[in-house]
């Protein structure tokens, strides 16, 4: 067999082999989707599984987005908040800890790196102590705390990689043409470090908006829930709607969906440092 048939036959096998792996991680998501359009007796009413349903309703999603809309809301607000405190915090420590070298740098870098492998539901119960006297129980600003206080960590480790790999020559050419530490950070670092910073950015809106074990610990249900939490209480003890929960799970996915096409660029360009035109 010629190398070139060679190569092309294994082409042609690895992308059936991408095709059949991404047919079975989609497929949950698919189900989803095809129950949210479907009542109970469809869904528990047949003895065999449809890949179509013979009846099409969209009642589902009439009654999430007047019943659930304000959850959706929640996790929105919760989101951002996440994502604005994540990177007030992540983006000044990971330039320092990249450009200047202290004595206990390697000791900060281990401690982010124990803080990831902390289960959150440990981290939940600790913070649920803390707010309980602080007042922080059942409030916006308590839950935006939690998440970023577990998406800081990862973010510090992935934008130091990052900007250790950014070259010193522009940093340093700026400080000799009179710009300020602050100046450069601004005016170099930070516009050299955009893919990264909004890859971090995705990953902690993400945290926010689908955290689940935080919502559980930290709230009560009685003032706000996010959607998370809403999907999980949806299915009561007396009630138990599986069509209209698939709807809200459908509300649920749909932003992170499209932030994640959106960012698509961002994200393959942030494995990449910048280069320096001589």
């Amino acid at each position: 067999m010629r190398p070139k048939t060679r190569r092309r036959l294994g082409s042609v096998a690895a992308s059936i082999a991408a095709l059949v792996a991404l047919a079975f991680l989609l497929f949950p998501l698919y189900a989803v989707v095809v129950a949210s359009f479907e009542t109970n007796s469809q869904l528990f009413g047949a003895s065999t599984y449809s890949f179509f349903p013979s009846v099409w309703t969209l009642s589902n999603y009439t009654t999430v987005l007047s019943q659930q809309g304000g959850h959706v809301l929640s996790s929105l607000i919760i989101g951002l908040g996440t994502t604005v405190l994540t990177l007030a915090v992540a983006v000044p420590a990971a330039h320092a800890l990249a450009r200047y070298r202290f004595r206990v740098t390697a000791l900060l870098v281990g401690s982010l790196l124990i803080a990831q492998i902390l289960p959150s539901i440990v981290i939940a119960n600790s913070l649920f102590l803390v707010y309980h006297r602080l007042g922080l129980l059942n409030s916006y600003l308590g839950l935006i705390i939690a998440d970023a206080s577990y998406a800081v960590p990862f973010s510090i480790l992935v934008l130091r990689a990052f900007m250790l790999g950014l070259p010193g020559d522009v940093i340093a050419a700026a400080r000799v043409d009179g710009a300020t530490e602050m100046q450069a950070f601004y005016r170099i670092v930070l516009p050299m470090s955009r893919s990264a910073i909004i890859t971090v950015a995705l990953f902690a809106f993400l945290n926010g908006w689908g955290d689940f074990i935080f919502a559980l610990t930290l709230l009560n249900g009685n003032t706000f829930q996010p959607v998370t939490l809403s999907i999980y209480t949806y299915l009561g003890e007396f009630s138990q709607n599986w069509g209209e929960a698939m709807a809200l799970a459908v509300f649920a996915v749909l932003p992170a969906a499209m932030l994640l096409i959106a960012a698509q660029r961002y994200i393959a360009a942030g494995l990449t440092v910048g280069s320096v035109k001589g």
